[in-house]
């Protein structure tokens, strides 16, 4: 579920940016920004599995009221700013596809994202499986696809190594700061912290006929509980009803499966750049500026009839995923901050609502090329509201008094910061040379 928001429209704009611009040169960027996605989001879970709380809960718990309300009012902001890459994204795909305006491109995006949504009243497991589904299908065609194109694989292997011209061309800048925005999304960190809750219940469930001492407040929950922060199964206290073998093995679970599903998201958008790389650049077809236009020009540049519609058909896989996801985030964002719980298709509603403005009015403003200008743009805004989540994950990731023996120390700690310190860099770049 986490690892679909790093596959959402918003990535391939950047990432297919990236690739006709510069080649295979912000490769490295990618990767860099995956490897941080992967401890900051490692980090997220940690700290949920741990307090029981997700993140949005501990800062409405541990700072002020204002502070809280603005944390929440810019958290909300992210997710609109997602959304309005999903949007265009996903309407984008379907006129593509069926011929449709974008207008009804959106509607039927918003029908298909309810509907997904629905899926959980099955169970769990439905909407995952519908997921992997989905997630299995992009990554069978971007493989194809690059089998079909033939890159330069030494060219991508040094496209992985980071070079100081990234610092200092203010195209690059630009584009990194959009990848990191695209890749490490603020609301996933909200969201990661509060699904994984459940796993302490899983793994105590496991565990119960051998320490009837270990059952913990969730076991009420059920297994296809979704997450509250008004519902009291999931206020676990701290270290005191869970025996730490049953957080151990929850932790390691998640661990695991968080590594596996962030690294095969870094393969599909290493995949999409370096497909824009070997196409694109390499044809000197260096300013794709739309969606629309890479798909125009996919087929007679790579030579076959069918990579332009496997193309649309990801995108459209990747929108509708994505949206599932933002749709839960922006739920335990509000939930978590301000107590306030809507129905999924009224969360639905409401941020496609808010998100359709500003995409009608960028492409409407722009013309053609408005919805990709649109997509890089949502995906800065990504980045610069990230240090305002993962400011307060690392302070509470690190504070012995809540995290008990399980609080990041040493050389976890310092990759955190590390990271943090370099998304506080990045933003500032970024910010200096829109101010120059």
């Amino acid at each position: 579920m986490i690892a679909v928001g790093y596959m959402d429209p918003g990535n391939w704009a950047t990432d297919l940016a990236a690739g006709a611009q510069f080649g295979y040169t912000l490769l490295s960027v990618v990767l860099l920004a995956s490897v941080a996605a992967m401890l900051l989001q490692w980090t997220a879970s940690r700290v949920g599995l741990v307090t029981g709380r997700d993140l949005a809960q501990l800062c409405r718990d541990r700072f002020g009221r204002r502070t809280a309300t603005f944390l929440w009012v810019t958290s909300e902001i992210a997710i609109i700013a997602c959304d309005v890459a999903e949007v265009v994204g996903s309407a984008v795909a379907l006129q593509l596809l069926l011929g449709v305006s974008l207008s009804v491109g959106v509607v039927l995006c918003a029908i298909a994202t309810v509907a997904m949504l629905g899926l959980r009243r099955l169970g769990a497991r439905a909407i995952e499986i519908a997921v992997t589904a989905l997630i299995l299908f992009v990554g069978t065609s971007f493989a194809a696809q690059l089998a079909a194109v033939h890159p330069d694989w030494s060219a991508v292997a040094q496209g992985l190594v980071p070079t100081p011209e990234l610092i200092r061309h203010a195209g690059m800048v630009w584009l990194a700061a959009g990848i990191l925005g695209a890749t490490v999304m603020p609301h996933n960190l909200y969201l990661h912290s509060a699904l994984v809750k459940r796993h302490v219940h899983d793994e105590e469930r496991g565990n119960r006929s051998g320490d009837p001492g270990a059952v913990v407040t969730a076991s009420n929950a059920g297994d296809d509980a979704v997450p509250s922060a008004s519902s009291p199964a999931f206020h676990l206290p701290p270290h005191a009803s869970v025996a730490p073998s049953v957080i151990d093995g929850a932790l390691r679970t998640v661990g695991i499966d968080t590594f596996a599903a962030l690294t095969l998201a870094f393969f599909i958008n290493a995949a999409l750049l370096v497909l824009a790389a070997a196409v694109f650049h390499e044809a000197g077809w260096t300013q794709i500026n739309d969606l629309a236009d890479a798909h125009r020009l996919l087929a007679p540049l790579a030579g076959n009839g069918w990579s332009a519609t496997l193309f649309a058909c990801a995108l459209l896989a990747c929108g509708l995923n994505s949206t599932v996801t933002g749709t839960l985030a922006g739920q335990v964002v509000m939930e978590g901050f301000m107590r306030w719980r809507l129905q999924e298709w009224q969360r639905t509603l409401l941020t496609r609502a808010l998100a359709l403005g500003p995409a009608l009015l960028a492409v409407a403003w722009y013309g053609p090329q408005g919805s990709n200008r649109l997509l890089v743009a949502s995906q800065v805004v990504l980045s610069m509201q990230l240090p305002l989540a993962v400011i307060p994950l690392m302070l509470f990731a690190q504070n012995r008094a809540l995290m008990g023996r399980w609080a990041v120390r040493g050389i976890r700690s310092a990759l955190n910061w590390g990271i943090t310190a370099a998304i506080v860099l990045l933003n500032g770049l970024l910010i200096v040379q829109l101010l120059s």
